[in-house]
C-alpha cells in the first residue's frame, strides 16, 4: 500500500493517522446546519480548523444527510466558490464534497486538491472530470441515495458488499487512466447503513485494507453514535473521538471530523503510545 496520497500539489505522508475537518457551507447538513452556511463565516471555520491541527479540509455545499433533497447546481456553486477563494491560502489540502462532475470542474479550478464524492465517481461524466486532474479522489460506499437510504437498508454480508462495491468503483477509475496514488475508500459510515451495519463495518475496517489503498472513516457526530451513547448532536465529542480512535486502530489512514483539536489531541496519544512520531 503506498504511503502518500497525491493530493494536487500536494504529496500526503500516511506515516500516521491524519484529521480531515469538516466545513458544511450549508443551512440544513445533520451536524452545524447553518453555523457556517455564510461565507465569511466558513472562511473563518476553515481557518480556525487548520490552527488546531486539520491536515486537510472537507468543504460540502450540499447537505447528503438522510432525506436531504438535491441542490441545484448553481446554487451549490454559490455557496461553494467564495469559501474555496478565501481558504486558497490555507497550506493544507482542500477537499469538496460533491458528486457532480461540473462541480468538481469549477471545484479544481478553485484551487481545491482533492474530491470526496459520495458516489464514488459513478454519476455520467465524473470519471472523465477526474481523469485529467492529479487530485485526490475519495470514494465512498452508500447504498440508495439521501433521499432512501435510511428507510430500510439491507445487506447480506455489509462487509462484503461494500469491499465488492469499492474494489468495482477502483477498477473503473483504474480503467479511465486515474491512479492508484490518487484514491482514498470510504465504507460510508451512516450511508445506508443502520447502527448494527455500522459496528459491524467498524469491527471489520482492517478487512478493507485488503483493497490496497488507504481508507477514510466518517463517523464524527453520527446518529449511529447518539443511539449508544443517548447524546444529541453537539453533544457527541467524546463519542466521535473514541469512534476516530477505534477507526484509526482498525487500519484508517484520515478520519473525517467535526472536532478537529480534541481529535488531535487524542491521536498525539495515541501515536505516542503506537510509537508513531507525530510532526
Amino acid at each position: 500500500m503506498s504511503r502518500e496520497l497525491r493530493c494536487g500539489r500536494f504529496m500526503l505522508p500516511l506515516d500516521r493517522p491524519l484529521v480531515m475537518g469538516v466545513i458544511n457551507v450549508t443551512p440544513d447538513s445533520f451536524s452545524d446546519g447553518g453555523r457556517h452556511a455564510a461565507p465569511d463565516q466558513a472562511i473563518s471555520h476553515a481557518r480556525a480548523l487548520a490552527a488546531e491541527g486539520a491536515d486537510l479540509l472537507d468543504i460540502g455545499a450540499e447537505s447528503t444527510r438522510p432525506r436531504a433533497e438535491p441542490v441545484p447546481l448553481s446554487e451549490e456553486l454559490d455557496r461553494l466558490l467564495p469559501v474555496l477563494e478565501g481558504v486558497r491560502n490555507l497550506d493544507i489540502p482542500i477537499s469538496v464534497d460533491t458528486y457532480k462532475p461540473a462541480t468538481m470542474r469549477a471545484a479544481l479550478a478553485a484551487g481545491a486538491s482533492m474530491i470526496n464524492d459520495i458516489t464514488a465517481l459513478q454519476a455520467e461524466g465524473a470519471l472523465e472530470a477526474m481523469r485529467d486532474s492529479n487530485c485526490g479522489i475519495c470514494l465512498m460506499h452508500m447504498q440508495g441515495t439521501p433521499q432512501t437510504m435510511q428507510l430500510d437498508p439491507r445487506y447480506g454480508d455489509v462487509v462484503a458488499e461494500v469491499s465488492h462495491f469499492l474494489a468495482q468503483r477502483v477498477a473503473a477509475c483504474e480503467r479511465a487512466g486515474i491512479a492508484r496514488e490518487r484514491l482514498v475508500l470510504d465504507p460510508g459510515f451512516g450511508f445506508g447503513k443502520t447502527k448494527e451495519h455500522n459496528l459491524t463495518l467498524l469491527r471489520n475496517l482492517s478487512a478493507l485494507r485488503s483493497l490496497g489503498l488507504p481508507l477514510l472513516a466518517g463517523l464524527s457526530r453520527k446518529s449511529s453514535l447518539g443511539k449508544i451513547a443517548g447524546k444529541m448532536v453537539l453533544e457527541r465529542v467524546g463519542a466521535s473521538v473514541a469512534a476516530a480512535l477505534l477507526a484509526v486502530e482498525r487500519g484508517a489512514a484520515i478520519v473525517r471530523v467535526h472536532d478537529v483539536g480534541d481529535t488531535r489531541d487524542a491521536l498525539l496519544i495515541f501515536n505516542a503510545v503506537q510509537g508513531i512520531v507525530s510532526s
